[in-house]
């Protein structure tokens, strides 16, 4: 087994769902400066385009690359291929599925939310019947892996009901896509730089359906954000319409080609379950509780619930955990106070392991002798089976 290195430059471990810890090589790419009009770089914006898209494998599809954060990619996949007339089901379960009913509000498309809290999953059965209760809705949006509490949503089941129906799918795989297939029939889907594929943020990308990215002009907000003016612009010319991060997609190249070296989705995926599997075990070993059981739990991110004890206090624990050279990521539960620990990136079951040596470390050092968490935390997690 390959042990993958420690970072070179002395940073702690990024144990997020992106931003997330990069190669050397990845950070290398950096150090060249590049001219977004020249022939080079218009062959490195090729060859991620190409790259992309032989990763999903098909042959109706294209990709485009868009400048800004995943959620720039968001916005521009909602008002590219959502009619002005047309209505969204939005398929909610934390903070990413909220953010793009509010996207929807700015962009004065209607919507519909199915709200199923903090981590619950929509289920199939429950999108066919909100869809047979409303034919005004042509578009189903869903988020592959909801990274706010960590579960892997059901989409597979999700993209049948919608097909089944007549309607279209969109899916966000922001924090998915690289390491688990998007296994839905999509017209669209959106990723980003900074996740499965482990390069740094800067760009998003979005790969839809050709007829479409055809049918998408004069329906965008904006300017920037018009997908079928950005396709159309990369098709003919091969560059960005607008100044590219250059640094950061040839970064995203470097760590493409690592990606495939590595062996593609299968393999990235395989050592992130790993990854997930040993901090999930180890943690367990030391009391902390998982909010989801074991058959939700994805392998980018997982929450855990925060101990009841009384000297547990986060921010503490997130700065001695730190110091031992690992950043964790704050919760977003409603209910109850929770961490989360992210699984991907250039990591691999050893460094979980050491994470798992530093959590018992630190809980010594603060006086905690008992990590489990409030009996809330426990009725809420069985209400998900």
């Amino acid at each position: 087994m390959t042990v993958l290195p420690a970072p070179k430059m002395g940073e702690p471990y990024l144990l997020t769902p992106g931003p997330l810890t990069t190669s050397f090589a990845t950070k290398s790419a950096m150090l060249r400066d590049w001219g977004s009009w020249d022939a080079e770089f218009r062959a490195v914006t090729a060859e991620i385009r190409a790259g992309l898209l032989e990763l999903v494998g098909g042959v109706d599809l294209d990709c485009v690359l868009m400048q800004g954060s995943g959620s720039f990619s968001v916005e521009a996949m909602l008002a590219s291929f959502v009619p002005h007339d047309g209505k969204v089901l939005v398929l909610s379960n934390g903070a990413y599925g909220l953010r793009i009913a509010q996207t929807l509000e700015y962009l004065g498309r209607d919507f519909t939310l199915m709200d199923k809290g903090d981590y619950m999953p929509p289920r199939g059965d429950e999108v066919a019947k909100a869809l047979a209760a409303d034919a005004a809705i042509s578009h189903v949006v869903v988020v592959h892996c909801e990274t706010s509490s960590g579960i892997l949503n059901p989409i597979a089941e999700i993209s049948d009901a919608v097909k089944a129906a007549g309607r279209k799918l969109l899916v966000d795989s922001m924090s998915a896509f690289g390491a688990i297939e998007v296994d839905a029939d999509y017209v669209a889907m959106v990723s980003s730089a900074n996740k499965c594929i482990e390069g740094v943020p800067g760009f998003g990308f979005i790969i839809a359906k050709i007829e479409e990215l055809e049918a998408a002009k004069g329906r965008s907000h904006s300017l920037c954000l018009d997908i079928h003016a950005q396709w159309l612009h990369m098709k003919k010319t091969g560059q960005w319409r607008f100044t590219p991060p250059t640094h950061v997609v040839v970064a995203f190249l470097e760590a493409l080609r690592a990606h495939k070296a590595e062996g593609g989705v299968a393999a990235r995926g395989a050592r992130y379950a790993k990854n997930r599997d040993v901090v999930v075990e180890g943690l367990r070993g030391l009391g902390f509780e998982t909010l989801l059981q074991n058959r939700w739990l994805s392998p980018i991110i997982v929450t855990f619930f925060c101990p009841a004890h009384e000297n547990f206090d986060f921010t503490k624990f997130y700065d001695l955990m730190k110091v031992k050279g690992f950043i964790i990521y704050p919760g977003k539960l409603t209910i109850v106070d929770s961490f989360r620990i992210g699984c991907i990136g250039q990591m691999d079951e050893n460094v979980m392991r050491l994470v798992v040596t530093a959590a018992k470390e630190t809980l010594i050092e603060m006086g905690v002798d008992n990590a489990a968490p409030p009996a809330i935390a426990i009725t809420e997690r069985n209400k998900l089976t």
